[in-house]
């Protein structure tokens, strides 16, 4: 019980530091509310789990940021019931964040081990409802689309068209732009037409590069 305290008032003070860098939707910041965030890192490192950053997991991975998933999650203007991809489901924390938001989520990961670990993860957390898929994120999920919303969670050189043809008229996709990490961009892309998008501006971010195919153990 001594434990589940101190993690519940480090997760508040997160939130409320959330609160001053600009998050203002009260929905997602309860969602990360509780989300035990510290379960998804390895326990010798759980200490960071309620700090603002990135941090490393499998597979040359990381857990993104606090304020990423945050302003991705608030990007998303989700709304209850929606059908939602992600893109890159590493720890499955964002996963859990979108479960959280009361949406059926979709997530793909393309690294075998990670999503070994993580159907387990998202199973022992009371998460079973997400809908884990092992393959190349690129290609999307063509079984499952449309899509109300999709979100990428890795960094992208050009604008992947193929899941943007996976959206319904009126979706969205959030996704990171650049040729590297220095250069990346917040993007905003919501489906107008079937062959008109529309794209928006939301500042510089900084994820490990969006790659096609899977990675065998």
């Amino acid at each position: 019980m001594k434990e589940h305290y101190r993690y519940s008032g480090l997760r508040q003070r997160l939130v409320g530091q959330l609160r001053q860098k600009g998050i203002k939707n009260e929905a997602v910041l309860a969602a990360i509310m509780r989300v035990p965030r510290h379960l998804f890192l390895e326990r010798a490192f759980a200490d960071w789990a309620y700090k603002d950053v990135a941090f490393p997991i499998d597979a040359e991975q990381t857990i993104s940021q606090p304020y990423t998933v945050a302003l991705q999650t608030t990007l998303l203007q989700l709304a209850k019931g929606e059908k939602v991809l992600e893109i890159g489901t590493g720890s499955g924390y964002q996963a859990c964040v979108l479960a959280e938001m009361d949406v059926k989520v979709y997530t793909i990961e393309r690294q075998e081990e990670l999503f070994k670990k993580t159907v387990v993860r998202l199973d022992a957390l009371g998460y079973g409802q997400v809908r884990t898929l092992y393959g190349d994120g690129y290609a999307g999920s063509p079984r499952f689309a449309p899509f109300d919303k999709i979100i990428v969670t890795a960094g992208a050189v050009n604008i992947p068209l193929t899941l943007c043809s996976q959206l319904r008229i009126g979706g969205m996709m959030v996704v990171p732009i650049g040729e590297d990490e220095a250069s990346q961009q917040m993007k905003r892309i919501t489906r107008v037409s079937e062959t008109n998008f529309k794209t928006e501006d939301f500042g510089p971010c900084a994820f490990v590069p969006f790659l096609s195919g899977v990675n065998n153990m």
